[in-house]
């Protein structure tokens, strides 16, 4: 587990886990504030620096819903 992981008391599937149900929804769309509510981080920075990791690998695509930044799963 790297040393944001641990900061943040979670783990990318968590994230990944939140942001999509392949088998009900394998696009859905969560807003950086869902995410930040639902895995219940107080601090933004290890977040964002989180998120920005799993777009580097390709897990995660950076999208808009709402005028708001988002995520979507990008890798099954």
């Amino acid at each position: 587990m790297s040393t944001l992981q641990n900061v943040l008391g979670m783990k990318k599937i968590d994230i990944l886990n939140f942001i999509t149900d392949f088998r009900k929804a394998p696009n859905q769309i969560r807003t950086l504030a869902e995410i930040r509510t639902h895995i219940g981080a107080t601090d933004e920075t290890a977040l964002a620096a989180l998120l920005e990791e799993m777009k580097q690998m390709r897990t995660l695509r950076e999208v808009e819903k709402n005028g708001e930044r988002a995520f979507q799963v990008a890798a099954k």
